[in-house]
This record gives C-alpha cells, sequence and structure tokens, in this order.
C-alpha cells in the first residue's frame, strides 16, 4: 500500500462544535459536519497536484460523509466495522464524489467563523511545531492515552480481581 498520511476527518468536526458552544457561535450547525470532509478534498487535490506518492487515510467517522464524500479517491478509508454496518444496510448511492467542491459558502463560513478550521484547512496554517498542540490532536491524543489507561485497569482487573 505505501506510505499514507491520516486524516482523521472526525476529530476535527468534533473540535469545531466544541468551539461553537464555548464561543456561542452561530453558524450553520450542518456546515460543522462538513469541515473534516473540506480538509480532505483540499488536501487530497494538493497531493495529486504536486504528484506526491503519498496516500491519505481518512479516519475517525463521525457521518457517512467521511465515507460517500470520498467515494474514487485513491485513499484509504478505514471505517469502523459499526459504519461498515450501517453503510452496508444502508442505500447511499455509491457513486465517485471525491472531486465534487464543497459548498463554497459553507467554505467560506467555516474559514470566516472558526480560526481552527482556517488553520486546518490553509495548506500553510499549521507548521509540524503547531501541530502537536493543535486543539484536534491534543483530544485525540488525549483520548488515545484514556484508552490505554482504560486497557492497563481492565487487564489488571483480570489479572488481581479485587478479592471479595
Amino acid at each position: 500500500m505505501g506510505p499514507v498520511c491520516t486524516i482523521m476527518v472526525g476529530r476535527l468536526d468534533d473540535w469545531l462544535k466544541v468551539v461553537q458552544e464555548r464561543d456561542g457561535l452561530s453558524v450553520d450547525p450542518g456546515y460543522l459536519v462538513w469541515a473534516g470532509v473540506a480538509v480532505f478534498k483540499k488536501a487530497y487535490q494538493i497531493f495529486r497536484e504536486r504528484g506526491y506518492r503519498l496516500r491519505l487515510l481518512s479516519a475517525a467517522f463521525r457521518n457517512h460523509m467521511h465515507w460517500s464524500e470520498l467515494i474514487g479517491a485513491d485513499a484509504v478509508i478505514s471505517p469502523p466495522s459499526a459504519w461498515i454496518k450501517r453503510f452496508n444496510a444502508g442505500d447511499i448511492e455509491v457513486q465517485p464524489r471525491i472531486d465534487n467542491a464543497v459548498n463554497p459558502e459553507l467554505v467560506k463560513q467555516l474559514l470566516m467563523h472558526f480560526p481552527d478550521f482556517r488553520r486546518a484547512y490553509s495548506e500553510d496554517g499549521l507548521t509540524n511545531e503547531e501541530f502537536d498542540t493543535f486543539a484536534p490532536t491534543v483530544r485525540t491524543l488525549r483520548q488515545f492515552v484514556a484508552a490505554c489507561a482504560d486497557l492497563d485497569a481492565l487487564v489488571r482487573d483480570v489479572m488481581l480481581p479485587e478479592p471479595a
């Protein structure tokens, strides 16, 4: 398969929802579910234009568009099992959509109201150093660390059950 670059599409969507609530922003909530898709499609376009051999990988599914809007891409799509079951049971037409542009008004609104969307969407929006402190990255790492702690607790309880 070769090297991949993961775009956790749902993580950006999640963060923008937090920011909308935190900052009391009044933006169409339907726009927020497009943020990760918009970033993925823009990155995909840039990778193709430049002939990068690296493949993008879509992860962190939150809605069907994290799959359906990326159909036709030379990319890795990694939905969890629960989402695969939804797709198989659903009636979403399987047709290439990767080259369909995201509504420009939607992108404009996200760019205008969410500096972190602007940072993710803009080609030079984040330096390598800034990526480690970018809120969606930090929230992802925190969740992974918490999952490791949960696994440690599970193993502990199996190995050393609480005496009755």
